[in-house]
């Protein structure tokens, strides 16, 4: 993820939005994170022209209003949307979860640690993939030279 882009977060949980807020701190990651907490408001923060589209979501399966899975239902079928990567961290361990989610095309499920060091290291597998990892132009071509989504570590 080493790049200025934002990572968006989709979490209803305040304290595992904090959970995550703290491992990019201590991880040194200095993406924005945007936060929101249910489908829907992903969907209106994605579609606002004022917000550039994240390098990648992190997506909480169960919440209210709009779970995650009728989120990439909806996000996978919008042209404007579906080439942004989504990586699901949920408490979640539900075959259904897992299959309904790689079914829409997910980059990854993650199941959310309990302990604060293993959710670090989860986290950081994470920035570890997106800054490896060679990403489409958001015009649809390949660019060598641009990769959209890397991370941004500080110092």
């Amino acid at each position: 993820m080493r790049s200025a882009k934002s990572v968006l977060l989709v979490e209803d949980d305040a304290i595992d939005a904090m959970t995550v807020q703290r491992a990019f701190k201590d991880l040194k990651l200095t993406n924005p994170l945007a936060h929101v907490t249910n489908g829907e408001e992903a969907l209106d923060y994605l579609r606002n022209p004022e917000n550039e589209h994240p390098c990648v979501i992190l997506l909480d399966l169960n919440m209210p209003r709009m779970n995650g899975v009728e989120f990439m239902r909806v996000a996978k079928a919008d042209p404007d949307l579906k080439r942004i990567p989504i990586v699901v961290l949920t408490t979640s361990t539900e075959d259904s979860d897992v299959i309904d989610s790689y079914k829409l095309s997910v980059a990854g499920y993650i199941v959310k640690p309990v302990d604060y060091r293993k959710f670090v290291e989860a986290i950081r597998t994470i920035d570890l993939y997106w800054t490896i990892s060679e990403l489409p132009s958001p015009g649809g071509y390949h660019e060598r030279d641009s990769v959209e989504c890397e991370a941004h570590t500080a110092g």
